[in-house]
């Protein structure tokens, strides 16, 4: 069977021959269905992330599941997984007994690895959305995909759509809030649709990108606020007078985050999500977070709960949302340096690989 191994930024993805995985008790192997090139896949292709390498990247992955170790892994609701089975996953393997594990934390388990950030070699080598087949480990938080649901709808579930649901989590009450989204790329674009689904009052988009805030109108956003890429303090948009009960960043600009956290109304929720990679420190006032009891919480990746509550989402919902229509265009495994190339140099929300 064919993966692409990433080495460097400076050389082109390789096309290698790995002998198919045999599983274990409580692993699976999986052929791929369809796995989404997220924005962190290019960020390492392109050298502003650093991954241990070589390595198989892809982690937003859909796939079928052909054989199955013994006993079988079960999926979140318990059920013993079969052959057949089309399926999504955790990005992350965890140990379940470590004192996060324990905690609810598992995403941040002390011995966490995680699919499409592998290193590909030995017998976990496979852990790679760029591969004809997926070696499910144990420790991996497992769910049943309706085969009703498109593949380019429900691929991205275990990356965008169970982060937003984490995200969603942690700010709690949504119902009659003032909401505000920063970024409109799949993450906010994903949470604009979210929101719909607790009534909010508002539902307000943010970005430089004005083909993305039309985009955030069909997903939900009843305001949307387009950004000055020099962005200052003094000609922000978000400077205006208006407040916010949940503000809920995907962007991760320092400049941008700064002046929406001054625009946190009483008792607001501020939920950091889109800062994972290095950026200037930002300035907040701490009387005001104080008098106003402003809370700021950071989200990073998700639990297995999230995840359930994900794909039910998209199930239930995903086809009143143009979800489908986010992924441009699909390459074949073989023509992998192609799509990445594509994506490079159109930057479109996503783009998908097939075998």
């Amino acid at each position: 069977m064919k993966a692409a191994v990433f080495n460097n930024s400076s050389e082109p993805i390789e096309l290698i021959e790995f002998p198919t995985p045999i599983p274990e008790a409580n692993e699976a192997v999986v052929n791929l269905e369809l796995c989404t090139v997220c924005g962190s896949d290019l960020h390492t292709i392109s050298g502003k992330r650093i991954e241990p390498t070589p390595t198989i990247l892809g982690h937003e992955i859909l796939g079928v599941v052909s054989t199955i170790g013994s006993p079988a892994p079960k999926t979140i609701s318990g059920t013993s997984l079969k052959v057949g089975d089309r399926v999504t996953w955790s990005t992350c393997i965890s140990c379940g007994e470590c004192n996060r594990c324990k905690s609810g934390l598992s995403q941040k388990c002390l011995s966490v690895e995680k699919y499409g950030h592998n290193v590909a070699i030995g017998r976990n080598a496979l852990r790679g959305g760029f591969s004809e087949k997926i070696l499910l480990s144990k420790g991996t938080s497992i769910v049943k995909v309706s085969s009703e649901v498109p593949a380019e709808t429900i691929a991205p579930v275990n990356c965008a759509t169970a982060t937003v649901a984490a995200a969603f989590r942690v700010a709690q009450e949504i119902s009659e809030k003032r909401v505000l989204i920063i970024g409109a790329g799949l993450l906010g674009l994903t949470a604009a649709a979210f929101a719909t689904m607790y009534n909010p009052t508002s539902i307000t988009v943010c970005d430089i990108n004005p083909q993305r805030l039309e985009l955030a109108k069909e997903f939900g956003a009843t305001q949307t606020i387009q950004l000055d890429p020099k962005l200052d303090d003094e000609s922000s948009p978000l400077g205006s007078g208006r407040t916010y009960d949940v503000i809920l960043d995907f962007a991760g600009s320092s400049a941008t985050l700064e002046d929406a956290i001054a625009l946190a109304d009483v008792s607001a929720k501020v939920v950091l999500v889109g800062s994972v990679m290095k950026s200037p420190p930002i300035k907040v006032d701490p009387e005001r977070m104080v008098r106003n009891w402003v809370s700021i919480h950071g989200v990073h990746n998700y639990t297995p709960g999230d995840l359930a509550v994900a794909v039910e989402f998209l199930e239930k919902h995903g086809d009143r949302f143009p979800f489908f229509a986010m992924v441009g265009k699909k390459f074949p495994l073989d023509e992998i340096q192609q799509a990445i190339d594509f994506a490079l140099q159109t930057k479109p929300i996503r783009i998908g690989i097939t075998q």
